[in-house]
C-alpha cells in the first residue's frame, strides 16, 4: 500500500519568516487522518528566511532529525552544543529527559529543511546532539543510511528508536531499490524531482505513506531526484 499525499494537500502556515508545511498534524494544523505514521509524529517542510529562525524552546522524549535541503541551519542548545549543518547533511537531537535549543538561518539566503520527529523506544535518557556531513556523491544511485537506531549501521548518526533515515540521489531514469522488510512503515518525500515507487508517481515535495510493501523500487522520472525515506516499526 502506497498512499500519495500531494504537497498541495499538506497543512501549514506562513509566518513571514517561516513558511511551514506539515505532512502530519502539528501546531494549528489538525487532521485526525494524519496524526502520524507508525512512530513518526512530525514531518515538516520548512522554508526559513535569512537571519531568522526558531528561538530557544524545549523538548523531551523525542528523536528530532533535521535534513537540510538548501542553505544551512545553525544549532545551539542547553547542553553547550553549537553547530552548523549544510545542505545535504543531517543533524540529530535526542531530547531525552529534556533539552532547550534554537535553530537559526544565519546564511545570506533562504534555508530549506525537513524536520522529522520520531517517538523514542527509550524515555528519560540523557539528551544528546550530533551532526554529520553526508556528501551527495556517496548516495548517488543508491540508498544510504543517514541516521539509525541499529548498531550495525556503521557511521550513521545514532537515534534511540527502531528506525532508519535513509537518503538517495538518482539521475533521471535511474532506479534504486530499498529492502523495507515485512511489517514496517515507511514515509518517503522527494526533496527534488519526481519519482515512481512500485508504480505510484510521487511528485516533488509530495509524501508517500507506505505499508505492506517489502521491497521499494524507486525510479527518478524526467529529472534528477533527491529522496529522503524513514523506515520505522
Amino acid at each position: 500500500m502506497i498512499e500519495r499525499r500531494p504537497f498541495a494537500s499538506l497543512g501549514g502556515a506562513n509566518h513571514g519568516w517561516l513558511d511551514a508545511k506539515h505532512h502530519f498534524s502539528f501546531a494549528g494544523y489538525y487532521d485526525p487522518a494524519r496524526m502520524g505514521w507508525g512512530p513518526i509524529r512530525v514531518w515538516n517542510d520548512d522554508t526559513i528566511e535569512a537571519g531568522t529562525g526558531f528561538p530557544p524552546h524545549g523538548h523531551a522524549d523525542m528523536e528530532i532529525i533535521t535534513y537540510v535541503r538548501e542553505g544551512a541551519i545553525t544549532h545551539q542548545d542547553s547542553l553547550g552544543n553549537i553547530g552548523r549543518t549544510e545542505a545535504g547533511d543531517v543533524q540529530v537531537m535526542s531530547a531525552g529527559s529534556g533539552v532547550r535549543h534554537s535553530e537559526y538561518n544565519r546564511e545570506p539566503g533562504t534555508t530549506r529543511i525537513f524536520q522529522i520527529w520520531i517517538e523514542p523506544s527509550r524515555r528519560g535518557e540523557t539528551p544528546s546532539w550530533g551532526a554529520r556531513p553526508f556528501p551527495k556523491g556517496e548516495r548517488s544511485g543508491k540508498f544510504v543510511t543517514l541516521a539509525s537506531g541499529f548498531a550495525d549501521d556503521g557511521d550513521a548518526l545514532p537515534i534511540r528508536t527502531d528506525a532508519r533515515i535513509v537518503g538517495a540521489t538518482l539521475k533521471a531514469g535511474e532506479t534504486a531499490e530499498y529492502d523495507l522488510g515485512a511489517g514496517r512503515h515507511a514515509y518517503l518525500v522527494t526533496a527534488k524531482g519526481a519519482v515512481e515507487i512500485n508504480g505510484v508517481r510521487i511528485d516533488e515535495r509530495d509524501g508517500a505513506a507506505i505499508a505492506d510493501e517489502t521491497v521499494l523500487r524507486v525510479t527518478a522520472l524526467n529529472d534528477d531526484a533527491e529522496i529522503v525515506l524513514v523506515d520505522a516499526a
